[in-house]
Parts: C-alpha cells; structure tokens; sequence
C-alpha cells in the first residue's frame, strides 16, 4: 500500500475544512435549540396563539430571512395570518384574511400539498397575497405544509428582500418547525375536543334531567336553544315546529350577550331556501354560509332584520314524523360554524324529540283520561233513563270542554232538509230548538249526504247568505266536524263540534263517534221506554173506558131494572087483598131483595168506576172515600183545579186500596191523607199508624198501582217499616203527555 499523501493526511484535511464544518455544526446546533424551545412549549401545553408566534420568531431568526409567518386555511376558502415576524408584520397583521388565489405560496401549497418556492416575486405573481407581498418589498420566499392528522391545515412561510433566492435546504429545514407546530394544534385540537366533549356532554345532561322530570315543553325548547347557542358559539338560536298548513312556528329563541332575537313566532310560510323550508323539503340538516341571494321571506327577514351571515340547522322527528327543526345562526361578522356543527346538533333534537313524544304521550294519557270520565258520565245518564234532552245537553257540555270548543246535538228533520238543535253547549250561543236549513260548507250536510263522518276546516261564510250564514259568522265558525248519529239503522242526527279560534284536531271525528254511540243508545233506549209507556197508557185507558162503560151499563141497565122490578113488587104488595098476608109477606120480601141488590150493584158500580170522580174530580172523590172509611182519616187537599182524567184515575185508586189495606190488614187507629198539586206535578200521600210490614209482593195490590202510576210516567214510593206505620207516596206529572213527547 503506498503511504498517503501529506495533503490527504486526517489532520490536513480537517484544518482544510474546519471553517465550513464549524458554521454547519453551529447552524445545526441554533437550529436543535430552536426546536428545543418551541418543543417545550409544546410539551408545556402552551396556548396555541404562543405557540405559533413563538415558531414564527425562531423560524425569523434560525434562517437568512427578513420575515417568517405562519397561516391556517380556513373553511371559505380564505388564508389567515395566526402569527408574523419581521418586515410583512405590517402589510399581512395577525388575523388578516385573504382570498386564494394568483401565484403565490399559500394558493401553491393549497393546491399541491407540497412545500413550494418562489424565488422571484416580479410581474410573474399575481394575485392579492402576491401584490401585499411585493409592497412589503420580499423578493423570494418559501412554504412547507402544515399536515395535521392527515389534512392540510396551513403553512409556514419565510421571505427575503434579498436578490439572491433562499438556500436549497430552506424547505427542509421549515419541515422540522411544520412538524412541531403540527403537534402542538393536534394536542390542541385533542384538549379542545376533549373540553368540548366535556362541555356537550355536561349541556346534554342538563337538558335530559328536564326532560326526564317531565319539565313542561317551553321551558326544555328554551334551555335547548340556549344550550346549542352557547356550546357552538352562536350569536342566535332557536327552534321552530312544522304546522299542517306548510308553514313553522317559533317556538323558542335565545340570543347571546348582547344579542337580541326578536320571537316572531308566524306562522311563517315555508317559502324559499331559508333554513326551516330546506330541513322540511329534505329532512335533513343543512347550513347556509352565504345569505346574499337566498329568496324567501325568512331568509329576508333573518339577513335584513338580525344581520345573520351563516347558519346551520337540524330536523327534529318525533316517531317518524318530521315535527320540527332547531338551528343557529352567526352574525355576517363572523366565519361560518365548523364543518361539525350539525352533527352536534343531533344529541340535543334526540333530546327534543324525546321530550315532545314523553309529553305527548302524557297529552294523550290525561286526554283519554278526560275522555273516557265524560264518556262514563254520559253513560251513566243514559242507563238511569234520564230523559234525552238532558243527556243531549250534558253529552254538549263534554264534549264543548273536551276540545274546547262549542258543541250541539242536532236532530235531521228529513222532509225540510235541516238540522234542528236538541242540545247545545253552554259555550254555544244557540238555543235548543233553532232550525239550520242544510247548505253546503255545512259539515252536518255532508254527515246528512254521505252517512259517515265529515268535517270543514277553513270555512268561508262570506258567499254564503242566509241566516245560517249569518250564525255562523256571529259564532265566528271557522272549522267544524260532526259524526253522525245512527239508531237502529236510520240517520237519526249529528254531533258537531264547532271551533271559533283554530282548527279542531285531526282526529275529532274519530272522538267524537264514542260519544254518537252512546247517544244512539240514549235515543233507542228513550224512544223503547216511549213506545211502552205509551204501550201501558192505552192499556190503562183502555182498561178505564171498560171500567166507565161497565159502571155506565150496571147504571143505566141492570141497576135500573132491579130498581123498576123492586117498585114493581112494592106496587103489587099495595095491590094484594088484606086476607093474603102470605103473598103480601112474599111480595114484601122480594121487593126488599131487589133494593138490597140494586144497593149492593150500585156500590160495585162505584168500585169499578165511581160516578162522582168523572162528575166532580178528584177532591170530592177522596173526601167520599174518606167519609166511608171506618178508621177515621185526617184530609188535608189543596187542589183547586180538575186534573187530566187519567191522573184523576191513577192517584184515586192508590187513595182507595190504601184506606182498604189500612182498615183490613194494617190494625191502624189513624189514617192522614193530603193531596196538592206541586211544581206541575200532582202529589199523593197516604200514612197511617199500624203495624207496618206491608209488601207489595205479598198481593197488597198496590203492584198494579204502580203499573199504572208508571205508564203516567209517574212515581210511587212504599216505606213501611214493621212496627211504624206504613206511608205511601204518589207523583204524577199533570202534563204527562207533553213530557213524554219532549222526552
């Protein structure tokens, strides 16, 4: 091997190189202190704005360079100075915003990802970050990308006024800064998100404790808005619920400090690309981060009105259903929200969704509740056989309260085509009786043509003349449903119900067919018990001109006869010779038989129809039988006038069987009787003071009685206790058939 030549000795190639070697090792050396030191601001979680100015400084003064500047892209497509240093501090100020866009680094690295490198600033480079950085007399710089978890976050930027470019390794040596700041915005980025999440979290169980303490529905909708506003930084917030007619209603807003949003609650119609008509065309979120140009009278109001520059938004569905949208809005001085933001809009109308089902759930548990009271309240009236004006009036007064309306019963008169009221509501100003002839925009004309259910919402009375119209635009009708009422197969009527200040709910017509059933029963029931007692009353009758016709023929015929054979007999006992004492005695004692025979017929005549009730009434009748009582009777009768005949009748045989059964059976001393007429009614009492006991069952004949008293449509009562007399009660309608037909 040949001995190394001097000039290639280690030593002489070290003192031959020493000077560029030392400048290298102190460069790296800046260079690991620079790192250091913004690797323990790192480390030390300082705040980001530190971080960035700090890299900004190092980068300025570790290179050949008179400015250093580090840049975030943001969502709009604009370029954000976040930190400077050097001579561009004054043309590009920390948190100046410039549009992409020309030659230059940040529209360079935007496009590529890749670091990039001007190294001439001349007439080559356009745009406005071009132009800011000639005035600032830079005349080359450099970039490398800042990549944050994969994605192109900004840039880190540094220019020379020099003429001579920055060095080759400039790139790689801004890397080792793009990597540290990258860092330190995801751990940011990771203290952030999990604070915020800490933050969601915390808003999301204030509103569910709300909900789950059954928190009335405004107060929840009015601490979500506040919630969202405050978790995503808005300006205003607010919720709004989807009506039937194609419009949202606010029913909720919130404003940040020193904001106010104004609840104008509309309904405002779903017209345009505002928010609220976009989430209900699509049922989905949507944002808007531009309102120039957006039509519609929302959109209108929200730019013009409340200065709004963005907004995000998202659908509320309750069980299925799309009920309503929640959104916020930020002022035009501001960036749109993040990319996030309606995702994180989701939890809380989870929440709000939850909130209105539980409430609408215990709306239609209390209602069902109300429901199924009223139906059992009219229930019970129609099987106690309450007269069916009262039952229409009462089943009106339920169903007024149940939908907070006016209510009516109304009956078809089937050959003059109209309605007539037979019920109405305290809240109808109508009264029973009042006679609408059907006409169309009626919902009982359409109940009377079709025989189902029917309803009309909206109605306009302004074409339609006549007193109806009239009515109805004094009663201020503007939707009404009616469900009809069927009795053993025939339309019989309707049940309306009629709303003066919205639209009845969508299933009125449904509620309303429980209550027309029980009224169909009310009504075959009543009309059954009507055929009967009119049944019972032309037996009575019938059995009272058979009683009056055999009294008139025992009268008139074989009372008479016996009277005329018994003067017959006295005349001929004148007629015998004195020396027949036999045949006179013979003749005497016939002529006896027939007086005693027609006495005897003449009083069977008065128990089967007694002359002085059809000649002189009721009074005189009872002061007879009184008169022939053999136990003595107080009379106390206050009856000026005749009564009808078949009241005369009913309450005449209750006097006589019981003064029978007092005298035969009751061991009485004392019998009271008192008779009035009382409230239209004709009021019986008979009491005496025997043994008590009595039961109609045991044959008292007192249970024929109150046949009769009932087909009157009249009441008997019995009380008789063993061992205190016995006291029996009579109330019989004076106008009986008047009633019945009423009834």
């Amino acid at each position: 091997m040949n001995a190394p030549d001097a000039s290639a000795s280690p030593a002489g190639s070290r003192v031959g190189r020493d000077p560029p070697d030392q400048a290298r090792l102190g460069q790296l050396a800046g260079e690991q202190a620079a790192l250091r030191r913004v690797a323990t601001l790192v480390a030390q979680a300082t705040a980001p704005e530190a971080v960035f100015a700090a890299v900004a400084e190092e980068v300025g003064r570790l290179l050949p360079v008179d400015s250093a500047s580090l840049c975030r892209y943001d969502p709009d497509g604009m370029l954000t100075f976040v930190s400077q240093w050097g001579s561009v501090a004054v043309g590009f100020p920390v948190g100046s915003r410039w549009a992409l866009g020309g030659h230059n680094l940040g529209t360079l690295i935007f496009q590529t990802g890749r670091p990039a490198r001007i190294d001439g600033y001349a007439g080559s480079s356009s745009g406005a970050i071009s132009a800011g950085i000639r005035k600032e007399g830079l005349r080359s710089a450099v970039g490398t990308p800042v990549i944050v978890d994969g994605r192109l976050w900004g840039l880190i930027a540094a220019g020379s006024t020099r003429e001579q470019p920055l060095p080759p390794d400039t790139e790689t040596r801004l890397a080792s800064f793009t990597e540290l700041v990258a860092t330190a915005i995801a751990s940011t980025d990771g203290r952030a998100a999990l604070a915020r999440l800490a933050q969601e979290q915390a808003a999301l169980r204030r509103v569910a404790t709300l909900v789950a303490q059954a928190t009335p529905p405004e107060a929840v909708f009015a601490a979500v808005a506040e919630e969202v506003g405050r978790l995503l930084d808005a300006h205003l917030a607010g919720m709004g619920r989807y009506d039937s007619g194609d419009t949202v209603t606010m029913l909720a807003t919130w404003g940040a400090e020193g904001e106010e949003h104004p609840l104008v609650p509309g309904p405002w119609p779903l017209e345009g690309g505002d928010l609220a008509s976009n989430v209900f065309r699509t049922g989905q979120s949507v944002r808007i981060d531009d309102y120039d140009n957006v039509p519609g009278p929302i959109a209108a109001f929200v730019r013009e009105e409340l200065g709004v520059g963005s907004s995000v938004a998202s659908p509320i569905v309750v069980e299925g259903r799309l009920w309503g949208v929640l959104f916020l809005h930020a002022k035009q001085t501001r960036p749109p929200f993040p990319r996030d933001a309606e995702s994180r809009l989701t939890g809380f109308t989870e929440l709000v969704a939850t909130a209105v089902a539980n409430t609408d759930d215990r709306v239609a548990l209390a209602r069902l509740a109300q429901e199924q009271a009223a139906l059992r309240r009219v229930a019970t009236l129609a099987a106690r056989g309450v007269p069916p004006v009262e039952v229409f009036s009462a089943v009106s007064d339920e169903v007024a309260r149940l939908f907070g309306a006016q209510a009516g019963v109304l009956r078809f008169d089937h050959e003059g085509l109209a309605v007539v009221f037979v019920g109405v509501s305290k809240t109808f100003d109508l009264p029973v009786g009042t006679r609408w002839e059907l006409q169309p925009g009626m919902s009982t004309a359409e109940v009377y043509r079709t025989g189902r259910s029917a309803r009309v919402d909206a109605m306009d009375w302004s074409s339609v003349s006549g007193t109806v119209a009239a009515a109805a635009r004094r009663l201020g009708i503007v939707s009404s449903a009616a469900s009809p009422i069927v009795v053993e197969d025939r339309l019989w009527g309707a049940m309306n119900v009629s709303s003066a200040d919205e639209l009845l709910p969508a299933d009125t017509e449904g509620r309303l067919g429980k209550f027309t059933e029980l009224l169909a029963t009310a009504i075959a029931n009543a009309e059954s018990r009507s055929e009967l007692a009119a049944s019972r009353r032309r037996i009575v009758a019938a059995s009272d001109e058979a009683r009056r016709r055999i009294e008139r023929d025992l009268h008139d015929g074989t009372q008479q006869r016996l009277v005329s054979l018994g003067l017959t007999a006295r005349a001929a006992e004148t007629d015998v010779n004195a020396d027949r004492d036999v045949l006179r005695a013979e003749l005497s004692r016939i002529a006896a038989g027939l007086a005693d025979a027609a006495a005897e017929l003449q009083e069977f005549s008065r128990g089967i129809h007694p002359a002085i009730l059809s000649e002189r009434g009721l009074g005189p009748a009872v002061r007879t039988l009184a008169r022939r009582s053999a136990v003595p009777v107080d009379l106390d009768i206050s009856l000026d006038a005749r009564c009808p005949e078949p009241v005369e009748i009913a309450a005449y045989y209750v006097a006589s069987e019981a003064l029978a059964n007092a005298m035969k059976h009751a061991q009485a001393s004392r019998i009271e009787i008192s008779l009035a007429a009382r409230e239209g009614g004709l009021l019986l009492s008979v009491r005496d003071d025997g043994v008590g006991g009595a039961d109609p069952a045991r044959g008292s004949g007192l249970a024929g009685l109150a046949d009769r008293v009932e087909a009157l449509g009249g009441s008997i009562q019995l009380s008789s206790p063993a061992g205190a007399g016995t006291h029996i009660t009579v109330d019989l309608p004076l106008e009986y058939e008047l009633a019945q037909e009423a009834g």
